[in-house]
């Protein structure tokens, strides 16, 4: 019996370390992990604005008025008339190609628009002439400019540029919910490392999971939706390793099936949000280096029935905003914590 039992912990002691990376594994569900140090090198730049503080909305139709060939999108919903006024007038002079989810064509609806057909076509980027990409948190709707917590990134990187057509193409030709991996996860526009995946093909859940299990100092994540549960462990050993970890979540979505109630329990710091309209980053920063975001809600609906876009940032400088971003949701999330939202605030995405 003693024998057994010692070959039992053995087995359970060599599982954990499987779990949280103890054992460098090469591979992620079948899947090659691209190295750190692999990647692509391109000129580029890239800019971020964070909605409602900063201007959205402008930078966003300057962004797709720019286009002289063409303009591919792959929006969620779409309802700012700016943005529908500017797709409508470079449709008539240029190549516009639009892909947006079934439920929300009645808002956007002419020749050169496709819809997706099952679970959520999540994403909202544009891609311009094949040469720069918009691309974050934020659709194109009144509320997620000038009401709700978002993010907005516009990048000149002809490399990025690539990875993000070759998902727009298999989504206008109705290849949804799969397709083939990205070709070129790792870029490095100037001197920043820029990972970039779609889901489900790309396993979105397994690239985060690999990046908060790197985490040294600290966690803090920003989430409309947080549920998934593999994700949910990391974040939990991470808390028994003494990891600082914080949390700002969508208070109209915790429920019995987010991990909300759970975190709290474990004693990491978690709060619903203040926003009186919705909270919607899908964000972690990791050690204020590194910073995961993009259309991807860590659930695993997200993960394996909607496709999405990830970016997975290296960046000192782009993390610091985040921070900066973070610490405001923080404490308007502290200020407001003892109130009710209203009731009549219209959620604009469901997981």
């Amino acid at each position: 019996m003693k024998k057994k039992g010692l070959i039992s912990l053995v087995i359970l002691i060599l599982l954990a370390m499987l779990l949280y990376d103890g054992i460098n594994l090469p591979t992620i569900t079948g899947k090659a992990v691209t190295p750190v140090n692999s990647y692509i090198q391109d000129d580029g730049n890239i800019s971020l604005f964070f909605c409602p503080k900063e201007d959205c909305e402008s930078n966003l139709v300057q962004f797709i008025e720019s286009a002289q060939q063409r303009v591919h999108c792959a929006l969620y919903d779409i309802n700012l008339p700016s943005v529908q006024k500017v797709l409508l007038e470079k449709s008539k002079v240029i190549e516009v190609e639009v892909v947006t989810d079934d439920a929300n064509l009645k808002k956007f609806n002419h020749p050169f628009v496709k819809v997706d057909k099952g679970g959520l076509m999540h994403n909202k980027f544009c891609i311009i002439d094949g040469v720069k990409v918009s691309t974050g948190s934020m659709n194109p709707t009144d509320n997620d400019a000038h009401k709700n917590n978002n993010n907005l990134f516009l990048i000149d990187s002809v490399q990025l540029s690539h990875n993000y057509e070759d998902e727009f193409k298999e989504l206008w030709n109705n290849t949804f919910k799969k397709g083939n991996v990205v070709l070129n996860p790792a870029i490095k526009i100037d001197d920043v490392l820029v990972e970039n995946y779609f889901c489900p093909e790309d396993h979105c859940a397994d690239r985060v999971k690999e990046e908060l299990k790197k985490a040294r100092k600290s966690i803090f994540f920003m989430t409309f939706s947080f549920t998934h549960e593999g994700i949910t462990d990391i974040l939990l050993l991470k808390h028994l390793d003494n990891i600082t970890i914080q949390g700002v979540t969508e208070t109209r979505m915790v429920s019995k099936d987010s991990n909300y109630d759970l975190l709290r329990y474990q004693n990491i710091s978690v709060l619903k949000d203040g926003n009186k309209n919705t909270m919607h980053h899908k964000v972690f920063i990791i050690d204020n280096e590194t910073v995961v975001t993009g259309s991807f809600n860590p659930t695993r609906g997200g993960d394996e029935k909607n496709d999405e876009n990830l970016l997975i940032i290296h960046d000192l400088s782009i993390a610091q905003r985040f921070s900066v971003e973070f610490q405001s949701v923080w404490a308007q999330a502290q200020l407001n914590k003892e109130e009710l939202l209203n009731d009549n605030t219209i959620i604009e995405e469901k997981d």
